[in-house]
């Protein structure tokens, strides 16, 4: 199942008024439906990530640091979301050199059971990714592809050429332990390769600190 279209955000969701902002509640933490579980600083040490290689697929085992910080509520208009900005740095076990960095948003759109991604990393590529989910759901996945003009992605001209991503896909799972992990699936198409390569990756992380509320939340104790 996918993330609705922009066709269906029309008048049975939030009406024909497109611009009163809805009552927004300050404490984002209360708000984050499923992404709740999420929020916080968190470390993986057993990631692993299949890549292209000249010689066919590469391995790497990679140590993460993934913190999600709860941000202001956003709306447009009546659209409203709450969210948590995150950054991600990677390395490999015992190195200090960047493998890969990123940043971006989760959002949780309440009014739509619908949770968005957005990806952005110094390669020179960006994306959104969004898929359904229910608010106490402790399994979902976003999805991405090349061409879309809601949930797509965006890679400088090299990328394009040489490994021009065709489409993203993560899963996400908040465990009992109160641990959660992911695997992601970058489909790539490769000049020379008869077949899409799936680049993949996945980790289980270990919260490391709490998260720290939003400014409103903060500013209400």
């Amino acid at each position: 199942m996918s993330a609705p279209s922009g066709d269906r955000y029309g008048s049975s969701v939030y009406g024909q008024d497109i611009y009163t902002e809805p009552v927004v509640d300050p404490d984002t933490l209360e708000n984050l439906g499923p992404l709740r579980g999420l929020a916080g600083s968190w470390e993986g040490i057993r990631g692993s990530d299949d890549h292209p290689v000249d010689t066919g697929i590469g391995h790497d085992v990679f140590v993460e640091h993934y913190d999600l910080a709860p941000i202001d509520a956003q709306t447009n208009g009546p659209q409203l979301f709450y969210g948590l900005r995150y950054h991600v740095h990677i390395v490999k076990p015992g190195e200090v050199e960047t493998l890969h960095d990123q940043v971006g948003y989760w959002l949780w759109e309440p009014a739509m059971h619908v949770v968005t991604f957005t990806l952005a990393i110094p390669r020179g590529q960006v994306l959104l990714a969004s898929g359904p989910a229910d608010a106490d759901a402790r399994q979902f996945e976003v999805t991405a592809a090349v061409g879309s003009q809601t949930y797509g992605i965006l890679s400088n001209a090299f990328l394009d050429w040489a490994f021009r991503t065709l489409s993203f896909t993560m899963r996400v799972s908040v465990n009992e332990d109160g641990t959660w992990g992911y695997e992601e699936d970058t489909v790539l198409e490769i000049p020379g390769q008869h077949e899409p390569f799936h680049h993949r990756d996945r980790n289980t992380l270990h919260r490391v600190a709490p998260p720290v509320p939003n400014p409103t939340a903060r500013a209400a104790i």
